[in-house]
């Protein structure tokens, strides 16, 4: 048996997992889930194409007036001269002031020189048109300027379809009169050109430009310069922006809240498992308990039952080894109390004679501790080479038989000697998953103490059946059986019952124990009990079939 190296166990402490203010884990459900969300909201990106789409609205809304104020300009407000048409200054200036008069549009009205002749704003006390709904800043969202402005400025660089504000062109108002002086967009209505355009102020706010050619037949005679302010779109945009926002923070709080909740349910948990296996490995004794989960119908359940079985497990195979080792101690300390009252007393004796049978108990003394540490060393290797060994298919009928002619190759010749049969069931699957020579070791043991117990000329029978999915072994003989106060401590460790008149000490006790060992690992199970039908033990191994 391995010896026991003496090591010093670490002492109980804060684990690095105690230091751990957030749980990695939580961090990675929180992120995951912000980042669905960021996604979500990365969405409301497409606002910008929104944006351009009503201002190209509003450009052909305004393109549509521009082209009614110069049809109706270009009839109404013509003088003529000989061989010269123009446009009649105050005339023009009626017509302007009494068609832009509904809408909220500046209109000016050039010359085919590029002379101002008109404009909307000129001798009208209702030159500052109307504010559009959302116009009012006390009718806007309270977000402070400087957030909606870098929320425009992220929009404008993320929504590629959205012409950005840098990119627009300046309408300055203070720029002189003439066309000369204005947009380019009269330059092109001079050359007989509509033109529209996106434009920005001075102080950053949209304005959307339309130019168009006033004719009176084909003559061209002028050209009509309307400017609307696009604080309307700006308001529009920017309501539904921060309608986005509003839901961004409702969902982003919601999601937080529930990312949270959704840690603690799963990270305080596994936490609490961690620790208290992290106790039970720091501490000393059995004082540390895994947490019961199995309550929960999840995985942290099957956690929580696993660890507990592991740890009851754990607790089962200290005290094995424990309760091993003080039987190995007993053991060993008879044969070794018998041994040296032998020695001591051979010491005193000088006569040979009387000698000789003191040292006939020495050399039984060493031949029966030699054996008795052979078959501990054996029994303490059982479960280490099993749990590394691979479990094969293993053709019972194949060993049996295999047994029993070994059984009659070797056995002496006589009729005191016991006589081997085998009853297996025609046409049976008998094959089992398992080590074979660890079941090969089983069946030698059990055929060897049926053999050692059966009467002369007695017969030992080998059996084996399918049962359903299971694999019945039986192994019976002829003997004295087993008394029935002793049908389980049969299977204890060093436990000895050997027929009359067999030598004291040829068996360590260790065989059935060793058997029953086996048979566990390969979760199977293993009885003794008296044969029902006449006398003789009756040993019976029930192991699962190959599937």
């Amino acid at each position: 048996m391995a010896s026991a190296i003496a090591t010093k166990t670490p002492e109980p402490g804060p684990s690095w997992r105690d230091t751990r203010r957030i749980s990695p884990l939580a961090r990675r459900i929180l992120t995951v889930n912000l980042v669905a969300l960021a996604i979500l909201v990365g969405g409301a990106m497409v606002l910008g194409r929104y944006q351009g789409q009503m201002i190209e609205a509003g450009l052909a809304t305004l393109q549509t007036e521009a082209r009614i104020f110069s049809g109706a300009l270009g009839e109404g407000a013509i003088a003529s001269r000989p061989g010269d048409l123009h446009l009649d200054g105050d005339l023009a200036q009626r017509m302007v002031r009494r068609l832009v008069e509904p809408t909220a549009v500046r209109t000016r009205l050039y010359d085919a020189t590029g002379e101002l002749v008109a404009d909307s704003l000129e001798h009208s006390e209702a030159v500052a048109p109307p504010r559009t709904t959302g116009e009012n800043e006390s009718e806007l969202p309270p977000p402070s300027r400087w957030l909606l402005h870098d929320l425009e400025r992220l929009y404008e660089i993320l929504a590629g379809s959205y012409p950005h504000r840098d990119e627009m062109p300046v309408f300055d108002d203070d720029a002189p009169s003439s066309a000369t002086g204005r947009a380019a967009d009269l330059t092109q209505a001079l050359a007989g050109h509509d033109s529209t355009a996106p434009r920005t102020t001075r102080d950053g706010r949209l304005m959307l430009t339309a130019a168009v050619p006033v004719r009176y037949g084909r003559q061209l005679v002028g050209a009509l310069l309307l400017t609307e302010s696009g604080a309307g779109i700006e308001a529009a945009v920017q309501s539904v922006r921060v309608d986005i926002l509003h839901g961004f923070g409702v969902a982003l709080g919601v999601t937080v809240l529930l990312s949270l909740y959704l840690a603690g349910t799963i990270v305080r948990p596994i936490r609490r498992l961690a620790l208290a296996a992290d106790r039970v490995r720091r501490g000393h004794g059995r004082h540390g308990e895994i947490p019961d989960f199995t309550a929960r119908d999840d995985e942290i359940g099957d956690l929580s039952a696993a660890l507990r079985e592991m740890t009851g497990a754990l607790w089962a195979r200290i005290d094995a080894i424990e309760r091993f080792a003080a039987d190995v101690a007993h053991e060993i300390k008879n044969p070794l109390s018998s041994l040296r009252s032998a020695v001591e007393t051979v010491a005193r004796v000088n006569d040979p004679e009387r000698q000789k049978p003191l040292m006939a108990i020495i050399e039984d003394d060493v031949k029966r501790l030699d054996r008795l540490i052979s078959d501990i060393a054996s029994a303490s290797r059982v479960d280490a080479e099993l749990s590394r060994a691979e479990a094969k298919p293993v053709d019972i009928k194949a060993i049996l038989t295999m047994l029993a002619e070994v059984h009659a190759a070797t056995s002496p010749d006589g009729p005191s000697a016991p006589r081997l049969v085998t009853d297996l069931a025609p046409g049976a699957d008998l094959t089992v998953a398992g080590v074979e020579w660890r079941l090969v070791q089983v069946l030698q043991n059990l055929l060897a103490n049926a053999v050692s117990f059966s009467p002369p000329g007695g017969t030992v029978t080998l059996g084996a059946r399918r049962d359903g999915s299971i694999v019945e072994i039986t192994v019976a003989d002829q003997g004295p059986g087993i008394p029935e106060d002793k049908l389980e401590a049969i299977f204890d460790r060093f436990y000895t019952e050997r027929p009359a008149g067999e030598k004291f000490g040829t068996h360590s006790g260790l065989g059935l124990s060793i058997c029953k060992q086996i048979i566990d690992a390969h979760h199977g199970t293993i009885t003794g009990a008296n044969h029902p039908d006449r006398p003789g033990a009756l040993f019976t191994l029930r192991l699962s079939a190959r599937r």
